[in-house]
């Protein structure tokens, strides 16, 4: 599990995600794909690094889609953390040193220069979060995003949000509200581009 003992001191970052993976068109479902790349902490994690891979067996379809709507609009949340729950895995997050966890909704959408990869799952809850019935147990989402440049891969870009909570704010768009920092992804490889290439 990426987040460190700085979880267990709550403190409140927003990411506004205006148009997030539930507000966007899901890709084409039967695309597989794999992303390399290192995640580096911010703020007081700054300076770990940390390798991750990004398994997409296959792009979730529509109606997965329309189903987590429907449960964000009738439990927000925690209408949202039932419906992953039941939902068969899109792909995988393999994290260096950990056994890794599923990953419920995987879709991609073009860019101008490539196209945007968002993803999310229920968190598996640490031991000791669950022993200490920590107030980070409440942050029980991990989502994020690759931005994919394919005309220059250098210029490829992510983030990572290990903990986190889908709210609504005063303006009515949807941010993740994080307990912890986001964290950036950096040297991405997406090898199913470098194949085409």
């Amino acid at each position: 599990m990426l987040p460190t003992k700085t979880m267990l001191r709550p403190t409140t970052v927003f990411a506004v995600f205006v148009c997030t993976l539930l507000l966007v068109p899901v890709g084409a479902v039967a695309q597989a794909d794999t992303i390399d790349a290192v995640v580096r902490g911010t703020s007081t994690q700054m300076g770990r690094e940390i390798n991750i891979k990004i398994v997409v067996n296959h792009f979730s379809a529509p109606q997965d889609k329309q189903e987590l709507q429907a449960a964000y609009n009738q439990g927000q949340n925690d209408g949202l953390v039932k419906a992953l729950a039941k939902m068969k895995a899109a792909g995988q997050l393999q994290i260096q040193g950990n056994v890794g966890y599923d990953l419920a909704y995987i879709s991609s959408t073009p860019t101008p220069t490539g196209h945007r990869i968002r993803f999310v799952t229920n968190r598996r809850i640490a031991f000791f979060e669950a022993l200490l019935n920590t107030p980070s147990q409440a942050y029980d989402l991990t989502a994020g995003e690759v931005d994919i440049n394919d005309q220059n891969p250098k210029q490829s870009t992510g983030v990572l949000y290990p903990a986190t909570q889908l709210n609504v704010n005063k303006e009515g768009d949807l941010e993740w509200d994080l307990h912890a920092n986001p964290w950036q992804m950096t040297n991405i490889i997406d090898w199913n581009a470098k194949k085409k290439g």
